[in-house]
C-alpha cells in the first residue's frame, strides 16, 4: 500500500484527489492545504481526510512514499526538490518548473536518489493521443511533416506564468511523445493586454532538422474554446479535436504529390483525397491512467510514460520561446 500526500486542493488538486481516492493500493495520507477556506472545502467533502498546513510537517512523515504537488507554477521547484530530498518520490501538475536549470536539479535528485519524478502531462494517457501514437509508430500516416495546434479559450488567466507556459504544455508534451526527433530551433511571439507584462496571446513555431515542423497558437483572449490539432505526414493527415464528444481523431486519406516538367520552370501539383477514418478510441479517465503509471513506476522502478526526460524537453522549448519573444521573436537555439 503506498501512501501519499496531495499538496494543494485547488483547481486542478480536486480532480486529484478524486481520482487518488478511488485507486485500488493507495492511501491518501493527508492532504498539505494551508489556506482556510480550501482546508474547509476539504473538511465539507471528505470528512474523514486528515488536513496538514505545515508542508514540513508532510516531509518528517515517514508513512508518506510520495506526494502530488498541485501548487501554483512558481512554487514547484522548491517543493519538489525538499520532497525528493526527504526521499518521497513527486509528481507534479504541469508546467514542470519555470526553467531549464531547476528541471535539471531536479532530475539529478530524482537520479541520485532513486526515487520516481515524474509531470502530470494528462494527455498522454487519453485515448485519443494513444491512437494517435500508434496510427503513427505504425508508419500509417508516415514520415511526419507538420504539427499545428490552436489551444485557445477565454481565461484562465494566470499571474506568475504566460500563455505558452499555461497552455503549451499539453501540445509540447504531445509532440514530444509521437516525434523521436529532437527539435533545433524555436521562435515565438506573444503580446500582452494586462499591462503586466505576461503574455494572454502568443505564437511558437518549432524547427527539425528533417524539415518537419511544428506551429502552436496559444490564447486566453478568444471568445470560443479550440483544443484542435492537426498532424500531417506524406500519406495520410489527422485531426484532433479534443472537445469533439464521439469524434476526437480523424484520419484523413489525402495529400498531394508534385514534379517538376522536364525544364524545371514549372512544377505540378497532384491532389489526392480519399476517405476519412474514424478510429474508435478507448474512454478511460486519462487523469486516472497517468496515476496509475504514477504508483506502477514506483513499485516496479520504471520510467512512466510522461518520465521526467519528456518533461525536460518540454520545459527547453517554453524556456526558448520566452527568449524569442523578449528578443523580438529570433529563433533561440536548443
Amino acid at each position: 500500500m503506498l501512501r501519499v500526500c496531495l499538496i494543494g486542493y485547488g483547481y486542478w488538486g480536486k480532480n486529484l484527489l478524486r481520482n487518488l481516492l478511488s485507486i485500488n493500493d493507495c492511501k491518501v495520507e493527508c492532504v498539505c492545504e494551508s489556506n482556510a477556506i480550501a482546508a474547509q472545502k476539504i473538511k465539507s467533502a471528505y470528512p474523514d481526510l486528515s488536513i496538514e498546513s505545515d508542508y514540513n510537517q508532510v516531509l518528517s512523515n515517514s508513512k508518506i512514499d510520495a506526494v502530488v504537488i498541485a501548487t501554483p507554477t512558481h512554487t514547484h521547484f522548491e517543493l519538489a526538490k525538499k520532497a525528493l530530498e526527504s526521499g518521497k518520490h513527486v509528481l507534479v501538475e504541469k508546467p514542470f518548473t519555470t526553467s531549464v536549470q531547476e528541471a535539471e536539479t531536479l532530475i539529478n535528485i530524482a537520479q541520485q536518489k532513486n526515487l520516481v519524478l515524474m509531470v502530470d502531462h494528462t494527455f498522454l494517457y487519453s485515448g485519443a493521443v494513444k491512437k494517435i501514437k500508434s496510427l503513427i509508430d505504425s508508419d500509417t500516416i508516415g514520415k511526419l511533416q507538420y504539427f499545428d495546434s490552436t489551444r485557445i479559450n477565454l481565461g484562465l488567466i494566470q499571474s506568475d506564468i504566460n500563455v505558452l507556459w499555461d497552455l503549451a504544455p499539453h501540445d509540447l508534451s504531445i509532440l514530444s511523445y509521437i516525434c523521436n526527433e529532437e527539435a533545433i530551433g524555436v521562435t515565438a511571439s506573444g503580446i500582452s493586454h494586462t499591462n503586466n507584462n505576461i503574455e494572454n496571446i502568443a505564437y511558437m513555431t518549432i524547427n527539425y532538422p528533417s524539415g518537419f515542423i511544428a506551429h502552436l497558437n496559444c490564447s486566453w483572449s478568444s471568445p470560443v474554446k479550440v483544443r484542435t490539432t492537426l498532424i500531417g505526414g506524406d500519406k495520410k493527415m489527422i485531426v484532433y479535436d479534443d472537445i469533439n464528444p464521439t469524434e476526437k481523431v480523424k484520419v484523413y486519406d489525402s495529400g498531394f504529390d508534385f514534379k517538376n516538367d522536364e525544364d524545371k520552370s514549372k512544377i505540378y501539383v497532384d491532389y489526392r483525397i480519399g476517405d476519412i477514418y474514424i478510429p474508435k478510441l478507448k474512454t478511460d479517465e486519462p487523469l486516472r491512467n497517468m496515476l496509475e503509471d504514477f504508483f506502477q513506476s514506483i513499485v516496479n522502478n520504471k520510467l512512466p510514460v510522461s518520465n521526467y526526460a519528456l518533461a525536460l524537453k518540454t520545459v527547453k522549448i517554453l524556456e526558448a520561446s520566452q527568449k524569442s519573444i523578449k528578443q523580438n521573436s529570433n529563433q533561440i537555439s536548443i
